[in-house]
Formats: structure tokens, sequence, C-alpha cells
């Protein structure tokens, strides 16, 4: 196993990594293209926090995450694939899909969501689907995020301890401990049938999850043909001169309790 990347060498990667991917976000924006980023893998496996660190400096209005629930009554009546195209990117955007229609070839057909009959039929129609994306002109990027069984249920205890991140646990999520296997197979059917040469599949070894972040990142920044795009130098205008406005006073307006002055206080022992 590789040894955990130590946290400053980590921190000043990923800060370098993310200016890249600013670079690519005024790429997309200046030709248009269009990109979706498909993040699959195990529960627990770091998909939803290398999603933030992708994101973390870029435009929420450019690069969109798309983490869509349950599907309703209705949409369970649609073609499989209907509920995710009015997420698809227009020219100028960037999707991150934190799980995608892949939830068919994962949880639905392992928790037996969906029929047999509607499993074989995603496995036949997902590769023709994407090579539609492909052929008209989006770029489709999917990554499988790896993790240990041993390093899952670490995480799985970790999340249940923590009242904060406890919400991360679904019954799905905790259930999964018991089908690990049976991902498994579903995974390794799911590659067999839509690692296709248009939109192949690359896998994250996410067990260190500092490593994986940066593999990740790594890898998509080679993955998209951008170039420099020269952007105009932002211009701060002088500000004019005061023309008389004069603010009411401020207690004719409701302000908001100074909390942190007492949080100060009491940090300070000042009782």
């Amino acid at each position: 196993m590789s040894r955990r990347v130590p946290k400053a060498i980590y921190e000043a990667e990923l800060k370098r990594l993310q200016a890249q991917l600013v670079d690519v976000q005024a790429w997309v924006q200046a030709t248009g293209a269009r990109i979706v980023v498909i993040f699959e893998g195990r529960d627990a496996a770091g998909k939803g926090s290398t999603i933030k660190r992708v994101s973390e400096y870029l435009n929420p209005r450019v690069t969109r995450v798309v983490a869509l629930p349950a599907p309703t009554e209705r949409e369970r009546t649609q073609w499989y694939f209907q509920r995710y195209i009015p997420h698809l990117p227009a020219a100028g955007e960037i999707v991150l899909m934190d799980r995608s229609w892949y939830n068919r070839a994962g949880v639905e057909h392992v928790m037996g969501y969906c029929s047999n009959a509607e499993y074989h039929r995603f496995l036949h129609q997902a590769p023709i689907f994407e090579r539609m994306l492909v052929e008209d002109g989006i770029m489709v990027l999917k990554y499988w995020f790896s993790v240990s069984d041993v390093e899952q249920e670490k995480r799985f205890r970790s999340r249940a301890e923590d009242p904060m991140r406890r919400w991360k646990l679904s019954p799905n999520d905790v259930l999964s401990i018991t089908k690990w296997e049976d991902y498994s197979r579903a995974k390794d059917t799911m590659f067999v049938h839509t690692d296709i040469p248009e939109a192949p599949w690359f896998e994250v070894d996410n067990e260190d999850k500092r490593r994986g972040r940066l593999n990740m990142i790594a890898h998509l920044l080679q993955q998209i043909p951008y170039g420099e795009v020269e952007r105009d130098d932002v211009v701060i205008p002088p500000r004019p001169a005061a023309g008389g406005y004069e603010r009411p006073p401020r207690d004719l307006t409701t302000q908001v309790p100074d909390w942190a002055a007492e949080v100060v206080r009491r940090q300070s022992g000042d009782d």
C-alpha cells in the first residue's frame, strides 16, 4: 500500500491543480465545449469529497454538480435516461455527476429496485446513449472510485459516530457492507458492457483520499485538450467623491446580534 501523502505536499499540489481547473473552465467558456464528468464507486469511497475539491474554485453557473434524488413515480414510467438529459451541459458548461445513470447497474440492480429486464436493457443501451453524446460533441469522462472493504467499514463507523456526518449514511449505504461481493460482481459486469473506447472507465484507488484526489484531478486535466485563454484584466474603478448620502441610523433596522463578540468573551474568560 502506498504511504499517505503528507498534508503540506497534498495542499500545495491540490492548489496548483485547482488553478489549472480554473484555466479549464475559462477554456470551456471560450470554446463552447461541453464536458460531463461521472463520479461512481463504492459507498464511502470519497466521490463527494473529490467533487468538492474539483468544484471549490469554479463558477457554479458554469460548473454544475448534479446529484439526483430517487426518481418520482412519474419518472419511473419514463425512458430510463430521460431524467438525466435535462442536466446535460450546454455550450460552455461542465457537469459533475455525483452518481449518474449508472445507479441502475449498481444499487438498483443489487438492491432489487429494478427488474432483470430493465437491468439488461440498461447494459445494452448505456454504451449506445454515451456514443450518441460523444458523437454530438460532448466529452464524457467516467471515474470509478475504489476502496477496500476494511477502509469502507472504517469510514462508515467514523460517520456513524460523527453527528455532523451521520446524514451521509443511508440505509442502502449500511446494507452495502453485507452485499460487498454482490456490488463487486455488479461493477465487474458493468465494466464489461460499458467500458467503451468513446467513453472508457478510469479507476481511482481512493484508499488514501489525498492521493486519490490528486491522481483523479491530474488525470482529468490530462484528458481535456484545453489551452490558455487570454482574460481581460479586472480594473477596479476609483470611488467617486461622496455625494451627500447619509445612512439612516442603525437603530432603525434590526441588526444581527454580535455572537462573535460573545464567543470571544467566553474564550477569554471575561465572565
